[in-house]
């Protein structure tokens, strides 16, 4: 299995997580939210696969680029 990482577009902080570790997902689901500047941007996943980690928790802060949670695919 192939391990996908999945990034947050922007900075700001995690508003909400919307999935579990050992989740599937299917490609273009939003996994998390987060906020910047008053406005709620989604983490989505590229391709399908299982949620195997979560590397932020709700409240935390996250910069651009920054991985959020892997999957394996």
């Amino acid at each position: 299995m192939a391990k996908l990482q999945a990034k947050s577009e922007v900075s700001g902080s995690v508003w909400k997580i919307e999935t579990a570790i050992g989740q599937k997902v299917a490609e273009g689901d939003t996994i998390m939210l987060i906020e910047s500047m008053k406005m709620e941007i989604p983490v989505v996943v590229e391709s399908a696969g299982t949620v195997t980690q979560i590397l932020v928790a709700e409240g935390d802060a996250v910069v651009e680029g920054q991985t959020v949670a892997i999957l394996d695919t």
